[in-house]
């Protein structure tokens, strides 16, 4: 990297770091996979219970594989053939565990989390419950504005999830949300995590590539 470039990028992440200890998150930020590995195995172990946000980031980065691998019992909402009840169970064991694993539809420089849920059952883990919660994400869900990164989870997170889990809404046409009333419409819940009471139990990792939605 071009060192006066890298100069910029440093000062940026600097901002960030300062903005979310404001709000009592803690953010880090590592250069590829093995390094988020490395940060995860901290939490990953003595027989924790971990529980995961929906996400495609934790499938890209592999932490899935890595959960797996590691000493901890997994509420695992990606186990074929659950049912409808069973998953929801899932769900609410989420609220209990030691370790909630996710990502961000969206986070601002001045330290601030952004979604977008359909369930709820993501952005209440975050909110309340697991002791811990680690939010992954890439350098793509990084926004300047709470009008930029609202923007992104209605042009780009809605519509392509919505596309993801075959769903009959307007978006997956228009590219956009439109707003909709239809049944099988994915965000009903719009958060914004800012100032926490409980300091740190919210860290956030960025990786250095583009991820996810």
């Amino acid at each position: 990297m071009d060192k006066n470039l890298g100069t910029i990028i440093k000062i940026k992440q600097d901002g960030m770091i300062k903005a979310f200890e404001q709000n009592n998150m803690q953010i880090t930020f590592v250069d590829n996979f093995e390094q988020l590995h490395n940060y995860l195995k901290k939490y990953l172990c003595n027989h924790k219970t971990v529980a995961l946000g929906g996400s495609m980031t934790l499938f890209e980065t592999g932490v899935i594989d890595l959960i797996h691998q590691s000493d901890v019992l997994l509420h695992d909402r990606y186990q074929e053939g659950l049912e409808r009840e069973q998953m929801q169970e899932i769900f609410r064991k989420a609220f209990t565990s030691d370790l909630f694993i996710t990502s961000t539809n969206a986070l601002t420089t001045n330290g601030c989390l952004y979604n977008v849920d359909g369930n709820g059952n993501r952005v209440a883990a975050m909110i309340y419950g697991p002791k811990e919660v680690v939010v992954i994400a890439g350098k793509n869900k990084i926004f300047d504005s709470e009008e930029e990164a609202i923007n992104h989870i209605k042009s780009i997170s809605a519509p392509a999830n919505a596309v993801r889990l075959n769903k009959k809404t307007p978006c997956t046409k228009t590219g956009t949300c439109m707003n909709c009333l239809s049944a099988d419409r994915i965000c009903s819940s719009y958060v914004k995590l800012g100032y926490q009471g409980n300091i740190n139990r919210i860290k956030i990792v960025i990786v250095d590539q583009d991820l996810g939605y």
